[in-house]
């Protein structure tokens, strides 16, 4: 396909195919009730006075269903591993056992549950709206690249409409994936 608005359609599916990883990154974070590498892959500590997320620092495992184990490459850090995880705010109970953390998953109760995922509603409309925004923005530079005749690109009327039908459909495929992670990652918070 040779369309003279090739450029702009591929930019528009890169930055919205980066838009919906990071809310899928971001949601993996989320608690379920069930023990998740994902709980605490990103979470910060305090290395050497550099904030180095936990996944480059130690090896976490799932022994079992409502636990983590934390095996720091560095038996150094244990302490610092602690802290960052206290100091997250995830509701979840680190504990020292020999050279490796174990992190106790509670269950959440179901007023937790709910704001969880009214929480993650939020958050999956705040990225449609971003998605939206690259949809905008990505049409604005269709339609400069049109009125500007001296361009390298020759964009005519009829490809600023197909323009607009074509990233429009770009769009909805992103918001469907984005619902799609909504309602999968919904339904294991809500899960019992």
């Amino acid at each position: 396909m040779s369309l003279s608005y090739q450029n702009f359609l591929d930019d528009a599916r890169e930055r919205m195919d980066k838009t919906v990883e990071h809310f899928q990154d971001e949601i993996r974070g989320f608690r379920t009730g069930r023990a998740s590498t994902g709980l605490i892959d990103n979470i910060r500590v305090d290395f050497y006075g550099n904030k180095t997320p936990l996944s480059q620092m130690a090896n976490i495992t799932v022994p079992e269903a409502r636990a983590l184990l934390v095996k720091p490459f560095d038996i150094s850090t244990l302490k610092a591993i602690e802290k960052a995880i206290l100091a997250a705010n995830l509701g979840l109970s680190p504990v020292i056992e020999g050279n490796s953390l174990r992190v106790g998953v509670p269950h959440l109760s179901e007023e937790q549950r709910l704001k969880m995922v009214s929480r993650l509603k939020s958050l999956a409309e705040g990225t449609k709206v971003s998605i939206r925004n690259v949809r905008r923005d990505v049409l604005k530079d269709v339609e400069h690249a049109q009125k500007d005749k001296s361009g390298d690109v020759a964009v005519t009327e009829d490809d600023v409409k197909s323009a607009k039908s074509d990233i429009q459909d770009v769009l909805k495929k992103h918001e469907a994936l984005v619902d799609e992670a909504l309602t999968s990652k919904s339904a294991d918070i809500l899960e019992i």
